[in-house]
């Protein structure tokens, strides 16, 4: 038995529970919500990777790049902190010798001190 009528593109339920069938373009759906994205901070620059891969260094080597130059940078800066606290500890610490030695040693400390004053210049 042969029908003249197209055949059913979507069966689509109904809500009194029976189906329907859809012929044609389905409805037009509204558009999803846009996607709101909250930057926080610019992304890091690729710049020296891609030129590494451009010069035929392996993936590998800008992953690692990618990983330890941040690593990296901040040992080097933790390792500048230490030593400028060591630095001006030092200074204090000197600073606080001369000082005590001018005041306690009497005539011999004022000596001392004009003598290392002296074979500096």
């Amino acid at each position: 038995m042969t029908t003249h009528l197209p055949e059913p593109v979507q069966v689509v339920r109904l809500p009194d529970g029976t189906h329907a069938y859809i012929s044609g373009a389905p409805a037009p759906q509204a558009p999803p919500p846009p996607v709101v994205q909250h930057i926080h901070q610019a992304p890091p620059d690729r710049t020296v990777q891609r030129v590494a891969l451009g010069s035929g260094v392996g993936a590998g080597a800008v992953a690692a790049g990618v990983y330890f130059g941040p690593l990296l940078v901040g040992a080097l800066t933790a390792i500048a902190a230490n030593l400028t606290i060591l630095a001006v500890l030092a200074v204090v610490l000197t600073w606080g010798v001369v000082t005590v030695v001018r005041s306690v040693g009497g005539p011999d400390g004022q000596a001392a001190a004009k003598t290392l004053t002296r074979k500096n210049r």
